[in-house]
């Protein structure tokens, strides 16, 4: 008989993501069955999935931390920031719609039916379901309609475990707070709650949790220390992206305001002899940069607009003057090409826009978005590599011509005359050590990681050690639900 449980937090970022891929590894261990499942996700760092859909990062990772491929139905509802006040909306795996905020919360209760469906397909294939909810459920003007929290819960029928984050201050308030300010209802669902992310001596909160078990009467399954190689496995919020000290080449990330797909950074951060800048906005790109590298953007022209404003293409146009590199992915791509023409206006008004010119390409947006799990090799050396595709549009032109990547047996990509430039749609391709490698040797550099995804599984097991050394694993089992 399947069993489920709810990760649910005090606050948003206090770690539910992390909690869930070591909880899923624990169990994992123990010759359980396990899958992550989260209703409703808000990120643009998406994966691609083995059934042609895309789901959160996160749950791509704790798919992996399962043993698990990962499916659609692990992320039902994907919102993917495209401004301010609005998102596009994947539903199990496709785009649905793109929506405003106030739109999307008199829609949400609609879309409860798709996710029970997921839930229900997936929790058929596992012993455990690890649920993990979104925000915090304490944010009483989104309860009604809620799918990502409480709503859920009620929905599935299934108890709830609080996180609350004492790295911040006041988890105390955070997990009590909580309490206070619920439906009764949904108190009555809280079985349980721990605190993530202790630095010190973890016995010194031994009085504050018997203070919120008392004030609350959950159980207490235990205070997790901080993971100090948390970096080490990829991010999915945007607020975690942060520069990664480490050697001499130094690689230059703009931080753009869309970004997307960053996991593209991760591999790169983990060579010892590479040191990851992100520039924040404000600030000029550095000039003793070996590489610019241009990410993913969720909404290209937008952050094309905003490169400008930033100055950062004049910087790059000092870069590429001083003999520097430059590589565009996906987004980034598009962007360095000649233009980019939205007929259509699938990232606002139909026009045509002027793009950074240091390739000879040009982009025309289509509505249709490409998904796919991809092979390829590396041209110039023939190193094999896998990666996926994410994206709008279709990139060509004469520096096309100068393809460096064959993706399932076509070519892929475009450079400059010079080489010092380039550009491909391929997401995920520093993940593979022998391009890395090579692209980096390009640049004057030396890879010394022996093999970064080795080093992912490394991590999600002493990440399964430290949540079973402080978690109380047995009694989260035995709260966790018949479904």
């Amino acid at each position: 008989m399947t069993r489920a449980i709810m990760i649910q937090g005090a606050g948003s970022n206090v770690g539910k993501s992390l909690i869930v891929a070591g909880l899923a590894r624990a169990f994992a261990r123990r010759g359980l069955s396990v899958a992550p499942f989260k209703p409703q996700n808000m990120s643009n760092n998406a994966a691609v999935t083995a059934d042609g859909g895309e789901i959160g990062r996160a749950q791509a990772l704790q798919a992996r931390a399962a043993h698990r491929d990962p499916v659609i139905d692990m992320n039902p509802v994907l919102l993917k920031p495209e401004t301010e006040t609005g998102a596009q909306v994947i539903v199990q795996g496709r785009r649905f719609a793109t929506m405003r905020a106030r739109d999307y919360g008199r829609a949400k209760a609609s879309l409860l039916p798709r996710v029970m469906e997921s839930f229900t397909r997936l929790a058929a294939s596992a012993d455990l379901v690890l649920v993990e909810g979104a925000g915090s459920p304490a944010e009483l003007n989104l309860r009604e309609g809620d799918i990502a929290n409480m709503g859920f819960a009620e929905a599935a029928g299934i108890p709830v475990i609080l996180a609350g984050d004492i790295d911040r201050g006041g988890v105390i308030a955070q997990l009590v707070g909580t309490s206070a300010v619920l439906p009764t209802a949904d108190v009555d669902r809280i079985k349980g709650f721990l605190v993530n992310k202790f630095r010190g001596d973890v016995d010194l909160f031994d009085e504050g949790m018997r203070a919120v078990a008392a004030r609350t009467g959950w159980a207490a399954l235990g205070v997790l220390p901080w993971f100090a190689d948390a970096w080490r496995l990829p991010a999915e919020d945007v607020m975690d992206i942060a520069s990664r000290p480490g050697g001499p080449l130094k690689i230059a990330v703009p931080r753009l305001a869309r970004i997307a797909n960053f996991d593209d950074l991760d591999p790169l951060a983990a060579e010892p002899g590479v040191t990851v800048e992100i520039v924040e906005p404000g600030r000029p790109l550095p000039g003793d940069a070996a590489l610019v590298l241009l990410p993913g953007s969720k909404s290209t022209i937008a952050d094309l607009a905003d490169f400008r404003a930033q100055g950062w293409d004049i910087d790059l146009f000092a870069h590429v003057r001083r003999g520097g590199h430059v590589l565009g992915l996906c987004g980034g791509y598009q962007m360095l090409g000649r233009d980019i023409a939205d007929p259509e206006g699938v990232e606002g008004g139909p026009g045509r826009h002027r793009g950074l010119g240091l390739l000879d390409v040009s982009t025309v947006m289509r509505p249709a978005k490409r998904l796919a799990l991809a092979d390829a090799r590396y041209l110039p050396t023939a190193d094999a590599l896998r990666g996926y595709e994410i994206h709008l549009g279709d990139t060509g032109g004469p520096d096309s011509a100068r393809a460096w990547l064959s993706v399932d047996g076509r070519p892929e990509g475009a450079a400059s005359a010079s080489g010092r430039v380039r550009g491909c749609y391929l997401h995920g391709l520093f993940a593979a050590d022998g391009f890395r490698a090579a692209y980096l040797a390009h640049l004057g550099g030396a890879s010394a990681l022996e093999s970064f995804e080795d080093g992912v599984d490394r991590a999600l097991d002493a990440l399964a050690d430290h949540v079973a050394a402080a978690l109380d694993l047995e009694m989260l089992w035995d709260l966790a639900a018949p479904v």
